[in-house]
């Protein structure tokens, strides 16, 4: 992407130990930012790995019957809540579980208000280590875990004076992909502290949203449930299918 100045990258004083080809040179630099950026994705890669495998199968049960996943957050005593915390920190660092499933759990083990305040707490921890995981590694390794055409499509936040309002108006709207939207937002100029304020304040609307559906169906309200569901659903429906409608005159602004 000749035309971005993406943050990190084969640039930046943070490269992936693939950006070190140059344009002319057919070898690999090695050096001392490379080796210790291999170092980190190693670490990052086995740490995942241990994570899935240890709540791996916790996260499927989660899906599948909520009420086992209650029953093993509440095995955890005291804990249960550290641990809620973990599996949401968990499934943004991954985003392979959609995030709504985790968010309405939390309504539905803690009540609206409590569901809405830990998976706040969980989303925002997560999205600022996959933030900070882009800041140090780069733009090559946001290419290997997010595509390039999604990517391409967001590259406007960048060379866009107004990149900070997008980025909120892209984590506010229903059907972004918020979580990979938070690794891409570490290789754009947006400051730490600045991304720290969208992710909290953009996304606490349909968290609670989520969260507020869990706590009916616990208290076996359906049909204030489903009443928010239906209008959760047409919402991320619109901003899904069309997302690059959105994008485009975002573009604009």
């Amino acid at each position: 992407m000749p035309k971005v100045k993406w943050f990190g990258g084969n640039k930046g004083k943070a490269g992936f130990i693939f950006g070190a080809f140059g344009p002319r040179c057919g070898w690999m630099k090695i050096n001392k930012t490379n080796i210790l950026n291999l170092i980190l994705i190693v670490i990052f890669v086995i740490a995942l790995i241990v994570a899935m495998v240890t709540f791996g199968k916790n996260l499927t049960i989660l899906i599948n019957s909520p009420d086992k996943f209650r029953e093993w957050i509440h095995s955890f005593g005291k804990l249960g809540i550290i641990v809620f915390i973990g599996v949401q920190i968990l499934q943004v660092i991954v985003f392979v579980i959609p995030g709504e499933v985790v968010q309405i759990a939390g309504g539905y083990l803690y009540g609206a208000f409590l569901g809405t305040l830990y998976s706040v707490i969980g989303i925002t921890i997560g999205s600022l280590i996959c933030f900070l995981i882009a800041r140090v590694l780069g733009y090559n390794f946001v290419r290997s875990i997010v595509s390039e055409e999604k990517l391409k499509k967001f590259d406007y936040i960048i060379n866009n004076p107004k990149g900070e309002t997008i980025l909120f108006l892209l984590f506010f709207i229903p059907g972004m992909p918020k979580d990979a939207l938070s690794y891409i937002a570490g290789i754009t100029p947006v400051k730490f502290y600045n991304f720290f304020i969208i992710t909290l304040f953009a996304r606490l609307p349909g968290i609670f949203f989520s969260a507020y559906i869990g706590a009916n169906l616990e208290n076996k309200n359906y049909f204030m449930a489903g009443i928010v569901a239906i209008i959760a659903v047409i919402l991320f429906l619109i901003g899904l299918y069309k997302k690059d409608f959105i994008m485009e005159k975002l573009n604009k602004l």
